[in-house]
């Protein structure tokens, strides 16, 4: 059993882990359309998929609204490739018939299905052989497995202290996913900033921002859009922001890489601001809270997208000489020697 993150994102549009345009506008739209999107959310999820058990037009009919509800949600934001596939189970519910337009000789295909079709109905159709009932006491076999073993999880989706990606049994047959666990309220951003000021607590000590490919950072970049395509390091670092970095160590890898001028953690970002300049000597994480701006606002008219305020800290300054303890304790290799690497 699965729980998608569409509830999720219905909700939460600024929150999501990489927000599109498109999220901008769908999140300061009209209260009404918010409770709009609810109800419709409830009805997609929770009503509509009885539709396969109430003929083959109704079956189709829940096909289409399925499709279409992961289209809104691709065009809504950047949730990588999970409601392209999620798209791939409702190409179930459409029969050769319906889809035979889709092919050269359509009215040819269309036409021999239908008579298939008619043939089963009269009772004209051959005895079923060996193959098939062996095939048929298998099917139902296994439906009768998966049922009683999707107790446990029924339970647990209606109990009130509801466990994501869990596994009920040790095979692993049926579980819980969730691509999110919970809904956030507020967006958290980690922010990288590098500096080449020998003292990091110089009050005149300049600090430049690392900029990733997707994931919010300076408030006038408008969000990208590039579903179905992921940026894995943007999506973690969403995840990042909710925890401590003592929580999060690969933050502080990533840390000792950009202090190097690391190369291949340089590619995964979108503006290294010491870009042919010698590496910084110090790098730091910093906390911000971010939300969208009001369209129409004077902000949004200043071309600003976001809306930030810094919370504190999130890592304090580090450089590489600091550093080599804390990699050497982990089995990281130092990055010092990576220093020239452009």
């Amino acid at each position: 059993m699965e729980m998608f993150p569409s509830s999720f994102f219905f909700f939460s549009v600024q929150t999501q882990p990489v927000p599109n345009p498109m999220s901008y506008y769908i999140h300061r739209s009209p209260w009404w359309f918010h409770r709009f999107e609810t109800l419709s959310n409830h009805f997609v999820e929770l009503i509509v998929p009885f539709f396969t058990f109430l003929g083959r037009r109704m079956c189709m009919v829940n096909g289409a609204i399925q499709i279409l509800f992961q289209v809104v949600l691709i065009v809504s934001g950047n949730l990588s490739f999970l409601n392209w596939l999620t798209i791939v189970p409702s190409l179930a519910c459409f029969d050769d018939a319906s889809l035979g337009f889709l092919f050269r000789s359509g009215a040819g295909a269309k036409k021999a299905v239908l008579e298939i079709q008619s043939e089963d109905v009269a009772g004209r159709t051959p005895a079923p052989t060996k193959g098939m009932l062996i095939r048929r006491v298998v099917n139902i076999s296994l439906g009768i497995l998966i049922g009683c073993l999707s107790i446990p999880v029924v339970t647990n989706l209606l109990s009130s202290r509801q466990v994501m990606n869990t596994s009920f049994d040790p095979l692993r047959i049926v579980n819980t996913y969730g691509a999110f666990g919970s809904i956030t309220k507020e967006r958290t951003e980690v922010i990288f900033q590098g500096t080449l000021s020998p003292d990091p607590k110089d009050p005149e000590a300049l600090w430049e921002e690392y900029q990733f490919m997707c994931k919010p950072g300076d408030v006038y970049r408008r969000p990208c859009l590039l579903s179905p395509y992921h940026y894995r390091l943007d999506w973690l670092m969403w995840f990042a922001a909710f925890q401590t970095y003592e929580q999060s160590e690969w933050v502080i890898h990533i840390a000792g890489r950009l202090l190097s001028n690391d190369s291949t953690v340089l590619s995964l970002l979108d503006h290294n601001p010491f870009q042919g300049r010698d590496s910084p000597r110090w790098v730091r994480g910093e906390h911000f809270r971010y939300k969208f701006s009001q369209p129409g606002s004077a902000s949004a008219a200043q071309g600003k997208w976001w809306l930030r305020k810094r919370i504190g800290a999130y890592f304090p300054p580090v450089n590489l000489e600091g550093l080599r303890g804390y990699f050497q304790s982990r089995n990281w290799p130092h990055p010092h020697s990576q220093q020239n690497r452009k």
